[in-house]
């Protein structure tokens, strides 16, 4: 009976014959709007919400303002060693505190610069960067070792530097490549990818080719412990590295919390690093080679500044410039000779221009007996950062060729 009901209570229902029972699926709605059929099944309900929520996936990471911030900060790496310098020369004491804990304490300064790099390293996407573009890699890893010891040797004996400093000189000119160059990469619209590795790669090289190349240019004019040197770098560089990529890989929510204050940390502790050197220990000699300059108490500002200048002091200065600049010069031309493109040839300028200078410096505390061999690497972290810097910036107004540069 209550099917009969339902029946006739329905306009397309004229009578309750048993044929109008069989068409009882004919109550359901045809509106596509509530039951969509087969060719309205693209567009269903779940995924565009899925796709919405994909749209907006995005606009969540964003990175913070106070990481924007921290980054910012560990951009302005020349003028903490400009202020460091400018402090230690006129109070030498604020650096007493970290020279009387040497060489532990420049050491351990350097291991926690590597180790920060070391926490943004996986070494699988390493190995698979440098097995699709070995022959770059290795260009650039050659071009380091090779342009920068030999004009170190070159400009040292042109210039006519004390043994000391031509041991510094050439020290420096050994040392790997710095982690500021693959910003100033960055900064010239260069090739970042192709600058991280050479850096990583030089770095770990450092074990052997700076120990032996300090040896064989300088061992002429001071004893230079090979061995020595040998595990120094392997303990503040390629030791510090290797774990933190192994804390990266196991505590990776961890790593992700320290990651945005490493940059920060340092580059103050490379400033740290080079305006001990720069000025504090050897604030003696610097002002012994201002006396010359201040005699003469009517000399006008630019004669005392010129006097000052062509003494030791001078010389260093002169020196590191030369030496940078031949780096960034011939490390592009020698890009460019082998046929890469214009992003290859300015991450190669750039990464064999720049040297790892904390290393040069820790190095020559803890081998050399003389202050004055860590000088040229401490001179090296200002000038070297304020020429890298203007040639980044340079370059960033430069559009770079899009041509068919190698990979491989």
């Amino acid at each position: 009976m209550s099917l009969s009901l339902c029946l006739t209570s329905l306009p397309s229902s004229s009578s309750s014959s048993p044929r109008s029972h069989s068409r009882i699926p004919l109550i359901k709605p045809r509106n596509p709007a509530i039951f969509p059929s087969r060719k309205l099944s693209k567009p269903q309900p779940i995924r565009s919400v899925q796709e919405q929520f994909d749209h907006q996936q995005p606009l969540t990471p964003t990175t913070p303002k106070w990481e924007n911030m921290l980054s910012a900060a560990a951009s302005l790496y020349p003028l903490y060693v400009t202020a460091g310098g400018v402090v230690a020369c006129v109070k030498p004491s604020v650096f007493g505190w970290f020279v009387e804990r040497s060489p532990n304490s420049y050491s351990l300064s350097l291991g926690l610069i590597m180790l920060s790099m070391g926490l943004t390293l996986k070494l699988k996407d390493f190995f698979n960067l440098f097995l699709e573009r070995p022959f770059s890699i290795l260009f650039g890893c050659l071009a380091q070792y090779t342009i920068m010891p030999t004009f170190g040797l070159i400009i040292s004996k042109a210039l006519g530097l004390s043994p000391s400093l031509t041991v510094g000189l050439i020290l420096l000119a050994c040392c790997p490549g710095g982690t500021a160059s693959n910003v100033v990469t960055l900064i010239a619209r260069g090739d970042v990818p192709l600058s991280i590795v050479m850096t990583i790669c030089t770095t770990l090289g450092a074990v052997i080719l700076t120990p032996l190349l300090t040896k064989i240019l300088a061992g002429a004019y001071v004893p230079v412990n090979a061995a020595g040197l040998s595990i120094s770098t392997l303990q503040v560089v390629v030791g510090p590295i290797l774990l933190g990529s192994y804390m990266q890989s196991m505590f990776p929510e961890v790593v992700k919390m320290v990651t945005p204050f490493s940059p920060l940390f340092a580059v103050l502790a490379a400033s740290l690093l080079a305006g001990r050197d720069i000025f504090s220990e050897n604030v003696v000699r610097l002002k012994s080679s201002m006396v010359s300059a201040s005699l003469a108490s009517d000399a006008s500002p630019f004669l005392k500044i010129q006097s000052l200048l062509s003494g030791e002091l001078g010389l260093v200065m002169l020196s590191v410039l030369l030496l940078h600049f031949a780096g960034f010069f011939v490390g592009y031309i020698a890009a460019a000779i082998a046929g890469f493109g214009e992003r290859q040839r300015r991450a190669i300028s750039v990464e064999v221009g720049m040297q790892n200078s904390s290393l040069g410096v820790v190095l020559a505390a803890s081998h050399f007996s003389s202050p004055l061999v860590a000088l040229p690497p401490a001179m090296s972290a200002l000038i070297m950062n304020i020429m890298g810097s203007c040639l980044g910036f340079c370059w960033r107004n430069i559009n770079p060729e899009a041509d068919g540069s190698k990979q491989g």
